[in-house]
């Protein structure tokens, strides 16, 4: 079975089109009137050591406001938890945000809420943009997503564990996950692997195990697979040979949400978790010599792995076009971009911003990551019934390891068709 890709990176990576001096003209409409903005970001500092995304924002802000007077910004940084949500209740409500970074864009482009990119951005500062991160931001070819983040997972393993339990080389295959698991476990270790399907993240848990057995959450051409045999497959192997073999510590996965698995592993009591390159610089600053390998498949290392990007979008409802261009087009200058993605140990999501990155010693470990990104499968963002599909599998997936997985899935599938069905009405109309 074949899994919905995006194409196309590998020649955005390797591209000149660098995104130069910002303008704060590009054919806007002058500004009449001062202007307050109300932003809304996701955190993604780790509160243990004080990193919270609003010093970055209120720095950006700071250095914006010098340079308009004339706009002022309102910054609200929200946990990831919240962010979609919340956003979501202030469209509800008829007050929504005008510009907003979270995880998903594309119910509010398909209902003609968001302004897009070439409204935006120059022609040259939108072709900076990756390929296929743009692609991914895209509505019936009209991009409205305009990418913040990326990233690709791989798999973490704590190698002074693994030394101490007398495994030394990182497993291949599912088989070779679970014999490593005994043998922490045999050792005293707590939480031999973390497996978190609670409702922060289950979707990328889940997926990564699809991977490995072949399987994911669409087809080649957006069709959702959720109850295809090969996905069946990885639940059954994951609830047999890891959940009910207790070789996942004493936390119901499907009550364990990704935050308590990375803090597991920084705390040193995790063996093995699949993990992003944030967590990677957050576990060695607290001193865990992390080991990095590709993520373990059915049969041998996985040639895919997930790739996962985060989105910014400007609503239109308050009519602010062109001081949301200006605050849009400076905050996506490379030097910012850059000094975020340095932050949060992320990767890049324009050619310029890559290729700085890739010529920094700081951004060494980022390299292994970036590599994947020709081959990652990514969420299937740009369908509208995405939104409600991804709540509801945030909220069941978890359970196909305590009962049947066929069941569990097919019930996902039948949901995901369903909205899709409604996603199609919707476009159409």
């Amino acid at each position: 079975m074949q899994r919905r890709r995006l194409l196309g990176l590998a020649a955005g990576l390797t591209s000149a089109l660098a995104l130069t001096g910002v303008s704060a003209c590009g054919g806007s409409t002058a500004q009449s009137k001062d202007v307050t903005l109300h932003l809304v970001a996701a955190d993604y500092g780790d509160a243990k050591t004080d990193n919270s995304s609003l010093v970055y924002w209120n720095d950006i802000v700071h250095g914006f406001e010098k340079q308009y007077p004339d706009i002022k910004v309102d910054v609200q940084v929200l946990s990831w938890n919240d962010v979609d949500d919340k956003v979501a209740a202030m469209v509800k409500a008829g007050n929504p945000p005008d510009i907003a970074q979270m995880g998903s864009y594309a119910d509010y482009a398909a209902k003609g809420q968001l302004y897009s990119a070439d409204q935006l951005f120059t022609v040259s500062q939108q072709a900076d943009f990756i390929p296929s991160l743009a692609q991914a931001g895209s509505v019936d070819r009209t991009q409205y997503g305009l990418p913040w983040a990326s990233s690709s997972r791989m798999f973490f393993y704590n190698k002074d564990l693994f030394k101490h339990a007398g495994i030394y080389k990182a497993p291949r295959t599912w088989d070779d996950l679970a014999a490593d698991a005994k043998l922490l476990k045999a050792d005293g270790v707590k939480v031999p692997y973390g497996l978190p399907l609670g409702p922060e993240e289950s979707q990328a848990e889940s997926l990564m195990w699809m991977l490995g057995a072949n399987g994911g959450i669409t087809d080649t051409v957006g069709n959702y697979t959720f109850d295809s045999a090969e996905n069946v497959e990885a639940f059954t192997w994951l609830k047999k040979n890891l959940v009910d073999a207790k070789l996942i510590g004493g936390k119901d996965p499907v009550k364990t949400n990704r935050q308590e698995v990375f803090d597991d592993f920084m705390s040193g009591n995790a063996g093995m978790i699949n993990g992003h390159p944030t967590l990677l610089a957050q576990a060695r600053a607290r001193g865990v010599d992390v080991g990095v390998a590709p993520l373990p498949g059915k049969d041998g290392p996985d040639q895919d792995t997930l790739g996962v990007a985060d989105w910014a979008m400007a609503f239109k409802q308050n009519g602010n076009l062109d001081a949301d261009r200006k605050l849009l087009r400076y905050v996506y200058q490379t030097k910012n971009t850059v000094k975020f993605l340095d932050e949060y140990g992320l990767l890049p999501v324009t050619t310029s911003a890559s290729q700085v990155m890739q010529g920094e010693k700081r951004d060494a470990d980022l390299v292994q990551f970036l590599n994947l990104l020709p081959e990652a499968v990514f969420y299937p963002v740009d369908k509208t019934s995405w939104t409600k599909v991804n709540d509801r599998v945030k909220k069941v997936i978890g359970t196909a390891v305590h009962s049947d997985p066929k069941t569990v899935l097919s019930q996902l599938q039948n949901f995901a068709e369903v909205q899709d069905g409604q996603g199609l009405t919707s476009q159409s109309q």
